[in-house]
């Protein structure tokens, strides 16, 4: 017969591990960590019933994804803040993609039994200082959490249209200007910088040394530990007359191939408006910028700036100044992967 897990004598602490600690507990110290909805805000219900009640204006938009350690994040290199914040981030770019606005945050957790309860804060930590940056009435209104050997980690996200249609992927017209919003090539490289220089031998992550990082490189690792997506540039679009809007969160040309399949047009971007490295903007993602779609005769809203023009043919295409552009250009998790976990 194997051994009961140790209880925690008293209160639980931010040491106590999962294994000692009750369902109640766990569930009362994440909900010590989410603040209570404003009077006015769409949370009608949050936490602590069997679903949560919320107030939309217009249809809504709902959003999911799912981030499992080893394939989609380290431990080695991503501290809990910054993993709930990622969490947040990635989500919310999905709900702005949309051209709505975020309400609310549903989060699923499976946590090593041996994983301590301090992690579990700061997690939720980082995904409430997110809603507080990219928005301004975005709550986490309840999820779910269970025991596994496998940290992951699985949000939905809600938004509300108020009343506005949806800009979808598939909306892009000949002759429309491609903008861009946000910054298009840091986490890639940021990325890059941690698999060459923070693993071992075996290829298992280690901790980040700031000291062998320049300044740059450090921006880099941020963006892709913490990325900045413009969220509440999404609102903007949809209100300037985006034809189509879409996260890049794969790489910019696989996402913006996947836009001009949908659209039934040709995406040519101009190398020159991409930046000092256009290499890792048209192949990089995870930054979770807007590309959008907009009339050639619309001032593009603040935040957003031209990078290349829609065209009619060949359809489905992506070329770089007028040249087809063959490479993958971006990120596939179900090719470029690896399990190693640190």
């Amino acid at each position: 017969m194997s051994e009961a897990p140790t209880r925690a004598p008293d209160a639980p602490d931010a040491t106590t591990p999962i294994s000692a600690v009750s369902e109640a507990e766990l569930l009362a110290w994440i909900t010590g960590r989410v603040p209570d909805a404003r009077v006015d805000s769409a949370t009608r219900l949050g936490i602590g019933d069997d679903a949560a009640v919320l107030r939309f204006s217009g249809d809504a938009v709902v959003t999911t994804d799912t981030l499992v350690h080893g394939p989609d994040f380290r431990l080695a290199w991503s501290d809990a803040v910054s993993l709930g914040w990622k969490a947040a981030a990635v989500n919310l770019a999905d709900i702005a993609a949309m051209g709505a606005r975020p309400t609310a945050l549903l989060i699923a957790l499976t946590l090593p039994a041996t994983l301590p309860l301090g992690w579990v804060g700061e997690f939720y930590d980082g995904l409430v200082q997110a809603c507080g940056r990219f928005g301004d009435d975005i709550q986490v209104v309840g999820g779910d959490v269970t025991v596994s050997p496998t940290l992951t980690i699985a949000v939905t996200a809600l938004g509300d249209l108020r009343g506005a249609r949806a800009v979808l992927r598939s909306g892009a017209r000949e002759g429309d200007v491609i903008a861009l919003a946000g910054e298009q090539g840091p986490a890639a490289r940021g990325l890059r910088v941690l698999f060459e220089r923070f693993r071992d031998e075996d290829g298992t992550p280690v901790p980040i040394d700031d000291a062998r990082l320049t300044a740059a490189e450090r921006f880099d690792v941020s963006r892709q530990l913490r990325p900045e997506p413009p969220v509440r540039l999404g609102e903007q679009a949809a209100a300037a007359g985006a034809h189509a809007l879409m996260d890049v969160s794969d790489g910019l040309v696989m996402d913006a191939r996947r836009m001009a399949r949908a659209s039934g047009v040709r995406f040519d971007f101009e190398a020159a408006l991409l930046g000092d490295d256009p290499a890792s903007a048209l192949a990089g993602g995870e930054d979770h910028t807007l590309l959008a779609a907009f009339p050639a005769d619309v001032a593009l809203p603040e935040g957003f700036r031209r990078v290349g023009r829609v065209y009619g043919a060949p359809a489905g295409e992506v070329t770089v100044d007028g040249t087809a552009y063959d490479a993958r250009g971006g990120w596939d998790p179900y090719q470029d992967w690896d399990t190693a976990q640190g």
